[in-house]
Order: C-alpha cells, then sequence, then structure tokens
C-alpha cells in the first residue's frame, strides 16, 4: 500500500504557534510528497497570513470555518484531505527534522490504522513549560506512557501527535463533540471497529502545553471530569488506576490530620518520600534544580486539578445519574 501522508491542524487564534509548527514541517528531511491542511476554527485573530508565506515551501490548503471545536475542525480537515493516512497535531507542536521519515519506517516495517507518539520538552520552551512536560510524562506521575515508554498494551493515541487511515477515520466517523476526552472516545471506538493502535516511540513532538500554572490547572480539571464521563460511555475501559490522583489528594490531607492531632507521621513520611523521589527524577531528567522545584508545582496541581474533577464529574453522573451533556455543558461543542 503507498502510504500518502495529510497532516491535519485546527487553528484558534494561534498565528505564531503555526509559524513555528510549519517552519519544523518544512525542515522535515522526508522525501516523500505530502501536504498540510490548517483548519481555522472561527478565530477571530486568524493565521491565513502565516499559511499564504508557506505556499512555495509546502503543499498546503488553508480553511476557515464556524467554531465548532478541535475535534469537528480535525475531521474537517481530514474530509477536505487529499492523503489516504491522516497526521494530526496541535498547533502548540514542533515537529523534529526526522518525524515524518520515523512514521513512514515504521508504518512500512508494521502497518497499523492508527498510531499515536510521544511528546518532549523543547530547549526553547519556558521553565514553566519543561516543568508541566515533566508531570505529564514521567512515569512516577502518568506512568511514562506519554513519554514514550514502550511497556504498553493497548495503547491510547493523543490528538496532539496521532496518525489515522483514512479508512480507520471512515469506519469510525472521526472525532465526537466532546472536548477535551475526544482522543481516547475516538481510540476506543477505533478498536471497537477492529483497527489496532500502537506507540511508536521514535515519532514524538515537541509538545508546548499550557503557559501558565492557572491554565494548566483548568486543562488537567477538565481531564479529570471528562475520564467519568468515558468511563460511561465505554465501561469495559474503566480501570482503578484513573482513581490515584483523586486518592493521592484525599490521601494527602489524611495524611496530615493523622500526624497534626494523632502524631502519626509515616503517613506524611511517605509522601514526603515521594515528594523526594520526584524532585530527583525531576532534577535527573531536566538537568535543572529550579526546573526540578517547579516539576513539584506541577505534580501538585496536575493531581489535584485531575483528581477533584474526577471526583465531582463520578459523583454527578454516579450518584445524582446527570446527564453529561447536561451536567459538564462546557465540556462539549455544538456543531
Amino acid at each position: 500500500m503507498q502510504i500518502k501522508f495529510s497532516i491535519i491542524v485546527p487553528v484558534f487564534n494561534r498565528p505564531d504557534e503555526v509559524a513555528e509548527l510549519l517552519e519544523s514541517i518544512s525542515k522535515q528531511t522526508f522525501q516523500d510528497d505530502f501536504e498540510v491542511v490548517i483548519v481555522e476554527d472561527g478565530s477571530s485573530i486568524p493565521a491565513e497570513d502565516i499559511v499564504n508565506a508557506y505556499q512555495d515551501r509546502l503543499d498546503i490548503s488553508y480553511y476557515f470555518k464556524p467554531n465548532s471545536g478541535p475535534g469537528d475542525s480535525r475531521n474537517y480537515g481530514m474530509q477536505r484531505a487529499k492523503g489516504n493516512y491522516y497526521l494530526i497535531f496541535d498547533s502548540d507542536c514542533i515537529l523534529p527534522p526526522q518525524y515524518l521519515s520515523e512514521v513512514s519506517k515504521a508504518l512500512q516495517k508494521k502497518y497499523v490504522a492508527c498510531f499515536g507518539g510521544p511528546d518532549a520538552a523543547h530547549s526553547s520552551f519556558t521553565d514553566i513549560q519543561k516543568a508541566i512536560s515533566y508531570a505529564m510524562t514521567a512515569f512516577l506521575t502518568t506512568g511514562g506512557i506519554r513519554g514514550g515508554k514502550k511497556a504498553v498494551n493497548k495503547f491510547q493515541p493523543r490528538s496532539f501527535n496521532m496518525g489515522i487511515s483514512k479508512e480507520a477515520f471512515e469506519k469510525t466517523q472521526g472525532f465526537g463533540q466532546i472536548h477535551p476526552g475526544e482522543d481516547p472516545d475516538l481510540t476506543i471506538r477505533i478498536w471497537n471497529a477492529g483497527y489496532e493502535t500502537v506507540l511508536i516511540p521514535e515519532a514524538f513532538v515537541y509538545h508546548k502545553r499550557r503557559i501558565s500554572w492557572e491554565k494548566f490547572h483548568i486543562q488537567v480539571n477538565k481531564f479529570g471530569m471528562v475520564r467519568p464521563i468515558l468511563n460511561l460511555w465505554h465501561p469495559e475501559t474503566a480501570k482503578i488506576t484513573y482513581w490515584f490522583p483523586t486518592v493521592f489528594c484525599i490521601g494527602l490531607l489524611i495524611a496530615v490530620f493523622l500526624s497534626i492531632f494523632f502524631t502519626f507521621h509515616w503517613f506524611l513520611i511517605a509522601y514526603g518520600v515521594y515528594f523526594v523521589a520526584i524532585l530527583l527524577d525531576a532534577l535527573r531528567t531536566t538537568k535543572s534544580i529550579k526546573i526540578a522545584f517547579l516539576s513539584l508545582v506541577a505534580v501538585c496541581i496536575q493531581f489535584y486539578g485531575y483528581g477533584i474533577g474526577f471526583l465531582k464529574s463520578t459523583i454527578a453522573l454516579k450518584i445524582f445519574k446527570q446527564q453529561p451533556q447536561k451536567r459538564f455543558p462546557k465540556l462539549f461543542f455544538k456543531k
């Protein structure tokens, strides 16, 4: 099978990021033809001028549509793409020069209808971005799956760095209207359609993520609220490990309470050992004491934001039997 790549990028008010992404795409070492499809999702600060500046360097198309969310915008782009294999990125990503070559090599060795790749911190990222990247990819926080670990049974690709064949897209009808959470939802439907997903560790991107603690908290809090909704839709995929951040937060409160009122310090000491392990591992990974301490902050925000969001959503759906779209309307886009 001859693979023709189409790169799909939804954009919302981020022309500067689009410029960086397109510059990295223009420097790919990949020798075969490929196209780039930019879908402007109702932006008030469009990136059309940026895209036009790359017309002589890339086979690139630009579409502007009313705002309907990143999932629907990706579908919009894939419906109009000329290739038979779609590579999906967020606008805040930067591709290393060998990215397309690594994907092509991996798919030639073992073809799959859907794959995901890990993310890494670029040297140009701010210290906070590097700390957030550590928190989201480290083995001690997420099991290392997003950081490129191979010990994964069924990998769930994330839409900041994801590939899907035209056949699988047409079979599943692409992304749904939930956001975030549209990528694991699609992955599960891909599995149910009989396709395989894998991690290609060499196909990594530099992912900027959020640039402030407040935005990072909002992001992970939404991740936490979305997971029980996905468990409701796809109960066969629910795992006890999804409870870890919630249990971590509740356990820390109990440990502090026992230490203050009952002079029982062992639980708090256990938490201290874990935080020291995080600090040392972050120092080893980032080679910066400042980023290592910022990584501790990022991990705490990550666990608190996700854990509280998960608990809130679980109570609403499981105990009060509320409908996700009615209880959490901000998590759903309308076409």
